[in-house]
């Protein structure tokens, strides 16, 4: 499948990860815009960014979420592709991802996460998300095994989406509107390793605590009327 270099956009939300940046950016798919969201570091890591050729945007306000409205705020391209910039997870498996969304057989597509090491993903977190995705789909009929942070869709829908979390809700949130709209949700495998450096969620009780807070908000808002990301997208696949 060949894309024209604008057509995607990757959206990196980055808080201290000046060991991971280089080989997170070294393997971005040619053509495609790195967009690094600095999230407060301290370590160096925006001028790293800048130095290896990403786009940086500077959002002080902390939070996942808003780290990564703030890189799709940012984008200009048609799809939109979000990676967390740790290094455990592969950007030049976009192109995979991102596939069925640029041939439009897909609205949303989150690649789930196979862990590669045992390290890779901690059993509590494994379990929490399994649960969560158990959640998803009673809330909202849509199948999935995993809430991945790698994803893609198209950046005008999305931000019909009007999604309002700014914390570790912001995942869920994208899902479970999507969900609302109709759009056709798949997923599909994608290499997990370990990370580089200290998770900043799962790493911690308080992260950890902070983060299922933030999701059983979410999943509490009554359903959501989005405006539909077009024709046919109604009884997609779920």
């Amino acid at each position: 499948m060949e894309t024209s270099p604008s057509s995607v956009d990757v959206v990196l939300p980055c808080l201290d990860e000046a060991e991971a940046l280089p080989w997170v950016l070294e393997r971005m798919p040619p053509g495609w815009r790195a967009i690094v969201v600095d999230n407060g570091s301290t370590d160096g890591s925006p001028d790293i960014a800048r130095g290896l050729g990403a786009h940086v945007v500077s959002e002080p306000r902390r939070g996942f979420g808003a780290a990564c409205h703030a890189g799709l705020t940012a984008a200009t391209a048609d799809v939109v592709c979000f990676c967390d910039c740790d290094a455990s997870l592969d950007p030049g498996l976009l192109p995979t991802v991102a596939g069925p969304v640029l041939d439009g057989a897909a609205d949303l597509v989150l690649g789930r996460r196979r862990p590669t090491a045992r390290g890779a993903w901690p059993v509590h977190a494994r379990l929490a998300n399994l649960e969560l995705a158990r959640l998803v789909r009673r809330r909202t009929g849509v199948r999935l095994h995993d809430l991945g942070p790698m994803r893609a869709a198209r950046r005008e829908a999305l931000m019909a989406l009007d999604l309002t979390d700014r914390r570790s809700g912001y995942p869920l949130q994208m899902v479970v509107r999507a969900a609302d709209a109709g759009w056709r949700v798949a997923e599909t495998d994608v290499p997990y390793r370990p990370r580089t450096g200290r998770s900043k969620v799962t790493g911690t009780w308080r992260g950890t605590w902070q983060a299922v807070r933030d999701m059983r908000a979410v999943l509490a808002e009554p359903p959501y009327a989005a405006p539909a990301v077009g024709a046919g997208i109604a009884g997609g696949v779920r």
